[in-house]
């Protein structure tokens, strides 16, 4: 899958947005990418999926884990189609954690899938659990990297697509001096208008 293909079905999901955003990393942009929107379609999210299977094969993980909520459809797809083991992070008390009786092996080697990566944050925190429970992170992935650049992560990551959607510091956001209302549509906050 090329990343034409993977904007292409952004769009005609209705995917990519434009308005004044408030990422979950706190930053705010004037375009948003709604997975949920392109993942509603099974056969759309089977396509992503297979993508990202295939980047799994080179790293020999056993298990997938994703962040949730968002992560959560995306992961649990490649995992299938890969033939992996599917787990998902949550927050508890504002922090991700393994429950539902998930858990992970000493050593054991688990990919991290995530829908969208901007600043890193969701991704490194589930690393962060996965290494906390003995476990050996061979790579990290998303349907997409919205940035110029992709994070630093201290393994090895790809994305099927770049997308760079401006991002701004909230005291500088030319949005938010128009004062045009902000939308927070991700999976922490509340996708009302603030």
């Amino acid at each position: 899958m090329e990343e034409e293909d993977v904007i292409r079905l952004f769009r005609k999901s209705g995917a990519l947005l434009d308005g004044h955003f408030r990422l979950s990393s706190g930053l705010h942009s004037s375009g948003y990418l709604q997975c949920a929107l392109v993942l509603q379609h099974p056969a759309r999210a089977e396509l992503l999926a297979k993508a990202l299977a295939e980047k799994t094969h080179s790293l020999g993980a056993s298990t997938v884990i994703s962040p949730a909520l968002g992560g959560v459809i995306i992961g649990y797809e490649v995992a299938r189609i890969a033939g992996l083991r599917s787990l998902f992070a949550e927050r508890q008390k504002g922090k991700l954690t393994l429950r539902r009786g998930f858990r992970l092996s000493p050593g054991e080697p688990v990919v991290v899938v995530e829908d969208v990566v901007t600043t890193g944050g969701s991704t490194l925190e589930t690393i962060g659990v996965v290494r906390e429970a003995g476990a050996n992170v061979v790579g990290a992935m998303s349907i997409i990297a919205r940035g110029e650049v992709d994070p630093a992560f201290d393994v090895p990551f790809d994305a099927l697509a770049r997308v760079a959607l401006p991002v701004y510091e909230s005291d500088k956001c030319p949005q938010c001096v128009d004062k045009i209302p902000i939308l927070m549509p991700g999976s922490r906050p509340s996708g009302r208008p603030v």
